[in-house]
């Protein structure tokens, strides 16, 4: 039976990792430099594996080949095929981030086989000042942005925006951008780890090299224009349903809950997945239950016809396709 799947953490050290993790998301890590969570991931290489319950041990790429739409979605096989399309992250920046950009669907498909990667992020946790970078700060010329590579004046072309809990991003395709340090947040994406890094502020890795930039692949996948488009406005209304985001790739609500909500699934073609990012919250769909608490995730498959979330005070992101 396809009861509420948690699945086991995967975590990536970075250069510009920190604690967070563990000290507020409560993830087992040892190193100081621990950066990503990958909670629920069918990237080669990467693929999750359950951590509890009778299917404990089962990768997702297994239960996809045993349960199929029934797990997925029909509507979702149509589109994707037997491939997971959503990558969830928790991601916690102590330094800069290298500053980059995705190639869309159809550049990605071109050079490298793969989806392109659209994504958003919702802010759980900054320092005080912390920024992002999303864009430029004016409609820039390639060649313009070309030359300020040369000269080391990148960082004048770019738009910063200051950040506090709650706030959620929009990054579409070609979009320039780059998580400051200090801030925590929850990622979803498309599932694809292509990225062109164009700038790493001259860092070295721990062996004392450069990384390597994808200067000449982002020239063409780069959108130069000024664009408004990247800060979500949505409503918070306590114990409903707020919309985030609804692109061609996943559609997210808000949900602050105070007390029991019931959901009718019946007609939701697509696999759901929740993200904890406030409170605690126990999950039931028609096959069983589990407990989610801040930095957990779970997945609840297609065939789900209801989901009730019993709970005194948590705050969710609900994932779709």
């Amino acid at each position: 039976m396809l009861y509420p799947l948690k699945f086991d953490p995967i975590l990536k050290e970075r250069l510009w990792g920190g604690t967070k993790l563990k000290d507020v998301l409560g993830k087992p890590i040892e190193s100081g430099i621990t950066g990503e969570s990958w909670e629920l991931s069918g990237v080669e290489g990467d693929i999750s594996v359950v951590s509890e319950g009778s299917l404990k041990g089962i990768s997702l790429v297994e239960l996809i080949q045993e349960q199929g739409t029934d797990l997925l979605g029909k509507s979702v096989v149509d589109r994707f095929g037997m491939e997971f399309p959503i990558l969830i992250k928790f991601i916690d920046a102590k330094k800069d981030l290298s500053i980059q950009l995705h190639p869309n669907d159809t550049l990605a498909k071109e050079r490298h086989d793969c989806f392109g990667k659209t994504e958003m992020w919702y802010i759980m946790d900054a320092d005080p000042g912390s920024q992002l970078i999303v864009g430029f700060n004016k409609d820039v010329e390639k060649e313009e942005y070309a030359k300020s590579l040369e000269n080391d004046t990148l960082l004048d072309l770019l738009n910063y925006e200051e950040v506090a809990e709650g706030d959620t991003f929009f990054i579409n395709t070609g979009k320039i951008h780059a998580i400051g340090a200090g801030v925590l947040l929850a990622e979803i994406q498309q599932t694809s780890d292509v990225t062109y890094r164009v700038f790493d502020f001259n860092r070295r890795d721990s062996k004392g090299k450069l990384r390597e930039l994808h200067t000449e692949l982002a020239l063409d996948a780069i959108d130069y224009k000024k664009k408004d488009d990247y800060k979500v406005n949505y409503t918070k209304k306590v114990d409903e349903v707020n919309t985030m985001v609804d692109c061609p790739y996943f559609k997210t609500d808000f949900l602050e809950l105070t007390y029991s909500m019931k959901l009718d699934l019946s007609e939701r073609d697509s696999f759901t997945i929740f993200m904890c990012v406030k409170g605690m919250a126990e999950v039931r769909n028609d096959f069983g239950s589990t407990l989610i608490s801040k930095g957990e995730t779970i997945l609840l498959p297609a065939l789900s016809t209801f989901v009730e979330i019993d709970t005194q005070g948590a705050r969710l992101l609900e994932v779709t396709i």
